[in-house]
């Protein structure tokens, strides 16, 4: 399989390349050139798959010509597998919890961070470190995060010798748990960088460095972990399948609702469609920062000044994988996504009435602000005794108020767990701070490392360099 960029200016490559090389040349995302089908027939009979053996079925049609099957299979039975030797608290991996009649929730906060971001990135971790050794090579891995992806990003890769990872967080703009969980990881080839700006400096100080990677020493390639990764996005796909097949499917269509800051995630749920799987709609829940909501519902695609929320993991003003979908939207018209793309920079845009029609055919979405969010962890605690995380609880209004058809299941997926949100769970009349997992009772015990630097990009550049290791 070949993967080629958004933007169209740039050579194919292969899945290997692709997990190395993030951006492309041309400042596009890599998509696969074209995507496996599966028969509803083939679909059904993966049924009584465990997770792992879906994961495989659904993963190794992409990177095929890059790693062997038997490899492949190994990398993933050590990520997910529930034999006490993965990261994966819960023997289904990814538990599905009814709130009500075709009401449910996929829990995807059972690994090791708490995060549903967990499901890609302890993955991507094996990979580079399977890739790597094979190529005697390191690399500097350059993330940015607006509280998930970090944590989840040093859990998976903090084993290989052969990575330095810098990590870069909006200055006291994440929760405190969030911080903890990357801060409180020392090994020497982990450094946290506090931002003194937001998740899209932040952001933009990533792609900057992918755009122009001379800063490196000669001897050192740029990997990004981030969302552009296509590896991610790709192991997001598998739980579309798997909680389909566990509610019926693919005999009867199911909807799902996702909280969405980056548009990844959900991304991953188009492709599940796209695949083979039917998918009846796919709700885009977002919080004030809501230009995925403007553009899906009104084709206003103008960026407003980001708001700070109680759902932080989605205060983002640029959705960068928006792009991946739009470039289909628009016939793949690498140079149509290039023009909207580099207008989108300085003025007001909207999508090609095609383009806007075709975003339209399966998605829908909502806002939800601060007080709504609030309320709804304080009713569905209130009728179910279950407790939600602010993302989550957006993704649940969201269904509620979006959703198409009442006669299939509505799926919501449950990003984080509400420890990691104390503040909008106790905003919601819950009595105390929620408790955290036993294995991650000292956190707030456990040393932090964390360096503050200025939102200045030479500055991050150069301690960066600073902190190669040999």
């Amino acid at each position: 399989m070949k993967y080629i960029s958004t933007r169209g200016q740039s050579p194919a490559l292969n899945f290997e390349e692709v997990l190395l090389t993030g951006l492309a040349p041309d400042g596009g995302l890599y998509v696969p050139e074209s995507l496996p089908k599966f028969s509803q027939e083939e679909i059904a009979s993966w049924a009584s798959l465990s997770y792992t053996e879906l994961a495989f079925k659904i993963v190794e049609p992409f990177v095929a010509d890059s790693i062997p099957a038997d490899d492949l299979k190994a990398i993933i039975d050590d990520t997910y597998s529930a034999d006490g030797t993965a990261d994966f608290r819960h023997p289904s991996v990814a538990p599905l919890v009814q709130l009500d009649k075709n009401e449910w929730l996929m829990e995807l906060f059972q690994g090791p961070t708490l995060a549903f971001k967990d499901f890609a990135l302890q993955l991507l971790g094996r990979l580079l470190d399977y890739v790597l050794e094979r190529r005697h090579q390191k690399v500097v891995i350059m993330g940015a995060t607006s509280g998930d992806t970090g944590s989840a990003a040093i859990q998976g890769c903090k084993r290989c010798s052969n990575i330095d990872i810098f990590i870069l967080h909006p200055y006291e703009r994440v929760s405190e748990v969030q911080r903890r969980q990357m801060t409180t990881v020392l090994a020497d080839n982990i450094h946290n960088i506090a931002v003194t700006g937001n998740f899209d400096d932040c952001q933009s100080m990533v792609k900057a460095s992918f755009n122009d990677k001379s800063f490196l020493p000669a001897d050192r390639q740029l990997v990004a972990v981030n969302s552009i990764n296509w590896a991610r996005i790709m192991a997001q796909i598998v739980y579309y399948f798997y909680a389909s097949l566990s509610l019926g499917g693919p005999l009867r269509p199911v909807a799902f609702s996702v909280p969405t800051g980056n548009f990844g995630d959900i991304y991953a749920g188009y492709l599940a469609s796209k695949m083979g799987l039917p998918i009846d709609q796919l709700v885009v829940a977002t919080n004030k920062n809501d230009i995925l909501h403007r553009c899906i519902s009104s084709n206003d695609f103008t960026k407003h000044e980001l708001v700070h929320t109680l759902s932080p993991s989605m205060d983002i003003v640029i959705s960068s994988n928006f792009e991946r979908l739009l470039f289909d939207c628009y016939g793949r018209d690498g140079a149509a996504i290039n023009d909207l793309m580099t207008r989108f920079q300085t003025e007001d845009v909207k999508l090609s009435d095609s383009a806007f029609s075709n975003v339209r055919e399966l998605f829908d979405s909502y806002t939800v602000d601060d007080e709504q969010t609030v309320k709804t962890i304080a009713d569905v605690y209130e009728k179910t005794e279950y407790l939600l995380d602010p993302h989550s609880a957006i993704g649940v209004e969201a269904a509620r108020k979006s959703r198409r058809r009442n006669d299939i299941p509505m799926i919501t997926l449950a990003t984080a767990h509400p420890a990691k949100f104390p503040e909008a769970v106790m905003k919601a009349g819950y009595p105390h701070e929620p408790e955290l997992p036993h294995h991650m009772a000292t956190l707030f015990d456990d040393e932090e490392r964390c360096q503050v630097l200025d939102n200045d990009l030479a500055t991050v550049h150069q301690f960066i360099n600073d902190n190669l290791t040999a």
